[in-house]
């Protein structure tokens, strides 16, 4: 009997998913879709759907003459494991390539200066005495406000606050002006007094709560590092980390795991329910694309910005459409720079400098890549990248590349001293594609959510809701692929049962 009921489970036609949106977070969607169905013995089939002509959104590496230059993200965090599991799993271990941590010093453009921060400081917090206690970078003011967190009370209030908020309460207003809101608000390219700190800095919530100061909390966290350092074996792994031959290798080494009908350069023009509707127990999606071809789904994910994925599920359910309108986006432009080492003076000793809001600089940021990473450059060279727009300064993306390319020039020159030429030069736009993280976040995630099951079987994934950098996007979409596949499994269980009476 047993036998019969597994031979007819496996002569069902497969369940078909549409993943909208070829990003990070759509192909890790997919790529976990196609595992856990295969765990589950679950026949499944599904279609990657992708305006652009490449999968890998953001994630863009050029690697010409010797160069390897990143024109969305460099690297991702290890301390959130997904990325660097992903790797691991798909082969890319020896690919794996850390940062120069000898050379881990990050520099703040404060005051026209380039201000190191102290050594010891962990995201805002300092942690070791005598490099604070030296830092030029903050007053004795400011150096004795940040001490006063040992005193604050703990917050005693749950709903969120902006990270602006929860620095000046904690550290004062110096730290946040900077320290914070050029290093951490500028990680989400965002307004430290919009920022939700929920949604970006969790650990400060529960670091205040456990230990009633963030000074306390860091310690402990460190000294508990060193411990599981001394008492753990093997190379402990660089914070930060990439591919060798740049993060496109692992949009590659995705792409080539996918089993499923792969439609780069299709751009998804309709959504709506099949004829059977919503009502239906085995209610089914009708996907219409730019190409005139059409597509049903038992389940439809959408991997994309939060609105587009506003403009498909408008006709079906227009509030819905509106929460996903609400959360904002900004702007964003990356430029790289490649120079001869001999025609370079600036000694770039660091991982470069982030800039603070009150300076009249028109750059957010400068990443000295080729001091961040070994073999991003040929022999005798250099390469840096810088960051134009973001909340203040959004207008600047529009500028031809030529203009970009002269201003960033023209920052560094007054920043860094830097006279050389370029031997080249590359510029990556990135219009509304950056999420805003703003206080309330998470709830507003959670109403969106919620909303959506008014649609069986439609699901949001991506960096507009539960995390930006690549890890999050990874995990998003794995948690997305075991929502599916015990939905769909669930819906099956009928099918499969009936078919299996005599």
């Amino acid at each position: 009997m047993q036998e019969t009921q597994h031979a007819i489970r496996h002569t069902q036609h497969p369940m078909r998913v549409a993943i909208v949106g070829g990003g990070i977070a759509g192909l890790a969607t997919a790529y976990y879709l196609q595992e856990k169905a295969r765990q589950a013995g679950l026949p499944l089939g599904y279609s990657l759907i992708e305006s652009s002509a490449t999968f890998g959104g953001k994630i863009v590496t050029d690697a010409q003459d010797g160069f390897v230059i990143e024109g969305g993200p460099d690297s991702f965090i290890t301390q959130k494991p997904a990325a660097l599991h992903l790797c691991r799993e798909l082969g890319l271990e020896e690919q794996l390539l850390g940062t120069n941590d000898a050379q881990r010093k990050v520099y703040v453009l404060e005051g026209g200066q380039l201000r190191s921060l102290p050594d010891g400081v962990m995201l805002v917090v300092p942690t070791r005495f005598t490099p604070f206690a030296l830092s030029p970078l903050i007053s004795l003011p400011g150096k004795l406000r940040m001490g006063v967190d040992l005193f604050i009370p703990r917050r005693s209030e749950q709903s969120d606050e902006s990270l602006a908020d929860f620095i000046r309460r904690r550290l004062g207003q110096e730290a946040l002006d900077k320290i914070a809101e050029p290093l951490m608000a500028g990680i989400h390219v965002a307004d430290p007094e919009r920022l939700s700190l929920q949604a970006t800095f969790p650990r400060f919530i529960q670091l205040e709560q456990k230990y009633g100061s963030l000074i306390k909390g860091m310690l402990a966290q460190k000294a508990h590092g060193a411990r599981h350092s001394r008492n753990g074996t093997g190379r402990k792994a660089s914070l930060f980390m990439t591919l060798r031959g740049g993060l496109r290798e692992l949009v590659e080494a995705l792409v080539a795991q996918l089993e499923g009908e792969l439609l780069p350069g299709t751009r998804l023009t309709g959504l709506a329910w099949a004829s059977d509707g919503p009502t239906s127990a085995n209610g089914r999606y009708c996907l219409r694309m730019d190409d005139g071809r059409t597509l049903l789904a038992d389940a439809v994910i959408l991997a994309t910005p939060s609105y587009t994925a506003a403009d498909l599920v408008e006709p079906m359910h227009p509030a819905l459409a509106a929460e996903l309108r609400a959360i904002r986006y900004v702007s964003t432009a990356t430029v790289s720079l490649g120079f001869r080492r001999a025609e370079f003076e600036h000694p770039l000793n660091g991982f470069g400098f982030v800039v603070a809001a009150r300076e009249r600089s028109r750059l957010m940021a400068c990443t000295w890549t080729s001091t961040k990473f070994n073999q991003r450059v040929p022999d005798e060279h250099l390469l840096l990248r810088a960051f134009v727009g973001g909340p203040r300064n959004q207008e600047l993306v529009a500028l031809p590349d030529e203009a970009l390319i002269q201003l960033v020039r023209e920052e560094l020159r007054q920043v860094m001293g830097v006279n050389a030429t370029p031997v080249i030069a590359r510029v990556y736009r990135w219009p509304e594609a950056n999420p805003q993280y703003d206080v309330g976040h998470l709830q507003q995630v959670d109403h969106i959510e919620a909303m959506a099951t008014d649609l069986a079987g439609l699901h949001f994934t991506g960096s507009a809701y539960r995390g930006v950098g690549i890890p999050d996007c990874i995990q998003q979409g794995q948690h997305t692929a075991e929502r599916v596949i015990n939905e769909l499994s669930q819906r099956r269980r009928p099918v499969d049962e009936a078919a299996a009476q005599p």
